[in-house]
């Protein structure tokens, strides 16, 4: 028997510690292995907490309510084998040896028979390590990257793998040290929780007792690496054979072969216009190529290289193409997007808007606010704007389960804020815009975004919309056609303003337009409410006054 201790496990939240909520086993008691052993809650998510192995409690580390740290002891087992911690010999031995008599001297020799499998025990084992719930409540999680590859020797703790549920990406740290033999998944592929993730040669008996095969995708690596070799020698041997073609002229003062030495802005720019610097003598310190010998080169006539033909482009072709595997939170906004195009049907009504009173106000706000106030940008007309005409319409600040059949009204509105971030477009929401000033509304607009930006929102922070809008800000271009954001049943796109010449009272007046794209359920809204709906927020615009007036 062995001793292994179950170490708190990073459940991605990104802290150091995590609150123990409460135990599911007690000691003594016999788990096996994935059985529920404790709950625990990072920010506001409660996880499960799995066993790793088979065997006996032994000992509990932490109450209820107590901080535990993460990859700090949580659990001790008593199991088959050597486990992953030293462990004193049990008073059993010697009480079997002691009914024996002296022959037990004289059975000296016996004693390291024994011995031999004890010697056995730690040479080598297999351990699979299962992927653990990380507290999503989902059947399966998305591989996003390998860190290690077969052959490395981990060490415990280490990081071995990233995987993403819903919209956080949670690194997997390795249980137990060891040598990796196999690797479950490739990035963009689903792994099951409580499936295999990677299996490990570790010193003992590990948890498996027949040796690991490696996956099925393991003989795709080799075949892709003697692919990969090939295209290679293929590579060489081409180069190898146009390389001959291309000698390099001796007015360069340089053996065939060697590298031409110049600067990074002098590479940079020759690679913009297509120059072979192999071809370039160099006047600088030895023979280093300087912009005056490219300027000299190109005003030769030698821009072009040996490959294009006389007279064509000074610029070089470009060869090859690239492919970018869509994984992670990239291919959850492609789905979503799908998912949205599929299953509504939306109709998309553009008006335009004059915002000169908009934009005179708002520049008057500006200019006397107090300095704990934000500066204004047009995002806080538009929104209360939206506010007011949903009282006429409740309809519109709904979502739609369109499976069940249940159209949910919602009386706050919750203003879903569509963002561009390093990582894709997100939504972070702006609770009770019904409730909020100008100012108050810049400042949470501000806020939300940023923490979506940064990475730093909660769960909560991006869900929960009634209603969206997404803006392009100065790239707004003239109309566009934004896709609802499911399952809301509405979203209100506004383009960037720009000074037109128009007619108003039957003169020729220069005015600051703006066009609103909307698009709507049509399941839901139909196009007379949504022109509506949209209409009424161009006269709340064009008279900005009325705006807080109730």
């Amino acid at each position: 028997m062995g001793r292994f201790v179950f170490k708190l496990p990073d459940v991605g939240e990104g802290t150091a510690e995590a609150e123990l909520v409460g135990w599911h086993v007690k000691v003594g008691d016999v788990v096996a292995e994935d059985q529920i052993v404790a709950d625990v809650m990072t920010d506001k998510a409660t996880v499960e907490i799995t066993a790793p192995v088979s065997g006996k409690v032994v000992a509990l580390h932490g109450e209820p309510g107590a901080m535990v740290p993460v990859r700090g002891p949580l659990v001790e087992f008593e199991v088959e084998g050597a486990g992953n911690a030293d462990d004193a010999p049990t008073p059993a031995a010697p009480a079997v040896a002691k009914p024996d008599p002296a022959p037990v001297v004289a059975e000296a020799p016996k004693v390291e028979t024994p011995a031999a499998p004890a010697v056995e025990a730690p040479t080598s084992g297999n351990y699979v390590f299962k992927l653990p719930d990380v507290g999503e409540g989902t059947a399966e999680a998305e591989l996003v990257g390998w860190h290690v590859k077969v052959g490395d020797a981990v060490e415990e703790d280490q990081i071995i793998a990233d995987i993403m549920t819903d919209k956080a990406t949670v690194e997997i740290t390795s249980p137990v040290a060891g040598t990796v033999v196999a690797l479950y998944g490739e990035p963009g592929k689903s792994v099951p929780v409580g499936g295999p993730l990677v299996a490990f040669d570790v010193e003992g008996r590990g948890n498996v007792s027949t040796p690991v095969a490696a996956p099925k995708p393991a003989p795709k690596s080799a075949e892709n690496a003697t692919t990969a070799s090939a295209a290679t020698s293929t590579t060489r041997s081409a180069t190898s054979v146009t390389a001959p073609s291309k000698p390099v002229p001796a007015l360069t003062g340089r053996a065939p072969g060697e590298r031409p030495s110049a600067s990074p802005a002098v590479r940079n720019r020759a690679r913009d216009l297509g120059v072979d610097l192999t071809f370039v003598p160099g006047s600088g310190p030895a023979g280093r190529i300087t912009h005056e010998d490219l300027d000299g080169f190109i005003a030769r006539g030698g821009s072009q290289p040996a490959s294009a033909p006389s007279g064509g482009s000074t610029y070089a072709k470009a060869q090859g193409t690239t492919e970018v595997k869509i994984i992670g939170l990239r291919r959850k906004i492609a789905e979503k997007m799908a998912e949205s195009v599929r299953r509504i049907p939306h109709i998309t009504y553009v008006e335009e808007i004059d915002m000169t009173a908009v934009e005179e106000l708002r520049a008057h706000l500006n200019a006397t606010k107090s300095k704990d106030q934000p500066k204004l940008n047009v995002l806080p007309f538009i929104a209360r704007a939206i506010v007011v005409a949903l009282r006429d319409q409740p309809q519109i600040n709904a979502t739609y389960d369109d499976e069940a059949g249940v159209l949910t009204q919602h009386a706050p509105v919750h203003l879903g804020i569509a963002a561009q971030t390093p990582n894709g477009l997100m939504v972070p929401v702006v609770r009770h815009a019904e409730a909020r000033d100008p100012y108050d509304t810049a400042l949470e607009i501000a806020r939300v975004s940023g923490a979506a930006k940064d990475g730093s929102a909660k769960r909560e922070e991006l869900s929960g919309s009634t209603i969206t809008i997404t803006s392009l800000g100065t790239l707004g271009g003239v109309v566009h056609t934004p896709i609802i954001n499911h399952p809301e049943v509405a979203i209100v796109g506004p383009n960037k303003i720009a000074e037109r010449v128009v007619v108003k009272d039957g003169q020729m007046v220069v005015r600051k337009m703006m066009n609103l794209s909307s698009s709507f359920d049509h399941r839901i809204v139909d196009g007379h409410d949504a022109a509506v709906f949209v209409q009424r927020i161009k006269g709340l615009l064009e008279n900005p006054a009325t705006l807080w007036m109730g």
